[in-house]
């Protein structure tokens, strides 16, 4: 088997990466903190479309894998903000590349999708 076989096993990096950010949601989360520390209601309204359950979900699956940092603020009521670590600010680089993708062709993907 060649490596380009080998590269999108189950237990490798890229599959893993490819699957982290496959769902519907993930890559919008990620680039609507691009910009800096947001509250979950704020992030929500931002994206729009998106449950209230949704948006906890996906966010604990950021955390859990180390793109977005919780913080927690000792206040009443009690405030909480989400921001990108590192590792979500270099995942903004092929999410932004996707999205310059889909913008050249948009055109060819809003036939596919209309037509299928």
């Amino acid at each position: 088997m060649t490596d380009a076989q080998q590269k999108f096993f189950a237990d490798c990096q890229a599959r893993v990466a490819a699957d982290l950010i496959s769902g519907t949601w993930s890559a919008v989360v990620l680039y609507s903190l691009a910009d800096g520390p947001v509250r979950p209601g704020v992030l929500r309204d931002q994206i729009g479309g998106i449950s209230q359950k949704v948006l906890t979900e996906t966010l604990r699956k950021l955390e859990q894998h180390g793109l977005v940092e919780r913080h927690r603020y000792a206040e009443a009521p009690p405030r909480v903000e989400y921001s990108l670590t590192v590792p979500g600010q270099d995942l903004l680089i092929p999410i932004r590349a996707l999205g310059d993708w889909a913008a050249k062709h948009a055109e060819n993907l809003m036939q596919a999708t209309c037509t299928a």
